[in-house]
Order: structure tokens, then sequence, then C-alpha cells
């Protein structure tokens, strides 16, 4: 916490429950992290990372419910919810699916529409949210390998979680040096991801990068002038 600017907090669906969400937005309110809502499809056997064929009215229920389950908790500590980002292969489906991502679009405007959604760049999930006139930010990933087509490795192909830190830095500047890039994500669950976390923002703040949360005009890790 004391090294990220913006917190996605598991609803208590693939991980999480009322007392760790509630512990998670103190810890964040403590530190001036900005919270948001880290949604996924009902697979807390494993971690929301096996994907799901559920129809749009399913899959707006389950964000809605998610949302509102961390809002309430929030709400009660003082705290506005600031985002939303997709979990596991939630997100990823999303990314090509665009029902799916309409769905996702349709389930946080029900709840607040000046939520920000975050989404990989040039994806379906960002198309949707922009056409249901939700902000949106680009997000790039520290730790995860990319295609070539710019989509993620998936992690059931050899190397696609980066846990040599060495190579999460080597890229970490270009990377939000990137026009489309506006916010970048750290996986809690990645070994050493503290240590890491904090490694990611020196050197983010040594190449003269103002790292802010998604509430600043210009969203996520901006150079400053």
């Amino acid at each position: 916490m004391r090294c990220i600017t913006s917190a996605n907090v598991a609803c208590g669906v693939h991980a999480g429950g009322v007392v760790t969400m509630r512990e998670t937005v103190l810890l964040a309110r403590e530190h001036g992290v900005a919270v948001g809502a880290h949604p996924s499809f009902p697979d807390r056997e494993q971690f929301g990372r096996r994907e799901m064929q559920l129809p749009s009215a399913e899959i707006v229920d389950l964000v809605i419910r998610q949302i509102e389950a961390l809002a309430r908790i929030a709400s009660n500590e003082g705290i506005r919810l600031q985002h939303v980002k997709p979990h596991g292969a939630l997100y990823n489906v999303a990314v090509r699916d665009r029902r799916v991502a309409d769905a996702i679009a349709r389930g946080v405007v029900s709840v607040d529409r000046s939520l920000v959604l975050l989404g990989l760049p040039r994806s379906e999930l960002v198309a949707a949210a922009q056409s249901a006139g939700l902000r949106t930010a680009g997000e790039a990933f520290a730790d995860r390998a990319y295609r070539a087509d710019g989509t993620l490795v998936p992690r059931t192909e050899p190397g696609a979680v980066i846990h040599n830190p060495e190579e999460v830095l080597a890229r970490i500047v270009s990377l939000a040096a990137r026009p489309d890039i506006e916010t970048i994500c750290l996986h809690g669950d990645t070994p050493g991801a503290a240590e890491l976390a904090s490694k990611i923002r020196a050197a983010l703040e040594a190449a003269k990068f103002e790292v802010k949360n998604l509430s600043s005009p210009r969203l996520g890790h901006q150079r400053a002038p």
C-alpha cells in the first residue's frame, strides 16, 4: 500500500470476503490509496482464472453485485470507489468478446457511471466502456508477458508470469511511456510483489514520472514536466 496509488480489491467471489474487503479498504484509506472493485467469474476454486460461458444478464448481475458489495463497505469507511477492473478470465474474455465486454460495461453503468473502467488498450472491453459513456484507463501489466498482438500470454503457457525483477524493471519505463497506457498493474499474488512494487515505483520516479491515481486529470503514471 505504501508503493501503489490504486488497489483492485477482490469482492468475495474469486477471493476475499467481508472481513478482507474491510481490512483492505482501511489500509487503502490509511495510505491514501484509491479503491476499485475487482469483479470476476464465480470461480473460487481456480481463483477466477477459469473461463466460463455465462448469459449476458448473469454477467451483468455478477458485476453489479460485486461492485455494490465493495461499495457498501467502502462507504461505511468514508471511501467512494474510483474504478472497476475485471479479474482474471472475465477480463481476458472481455478483451476479445464484445458481448461479455458490453455486459461488464452495463453492470458498471448500472451502479455508478462515474467509475473508471480499466482495460487492455484497443480491446473490446475498452470499446464497450467508451460506447457506454464510461471513462476508461488503458492498462499495462508489469509482471505479465505479452503476445505479438498486444494481448496477454495465457497463464497456462510457460513464461506467462514474469518472476524476474530485473526483467520487469527493464521494461517498466517503456510501458509507462506508451501514450495508450494510463495505469500499470502488478499482481498481489506474484512472488515478491511488495518488494517489486517498491522497485517499480522507484524506477518510474527516477525516470521523472509523477505517479498518480486514476482520479487525476491524466490517469495513472505520468511523466512530469
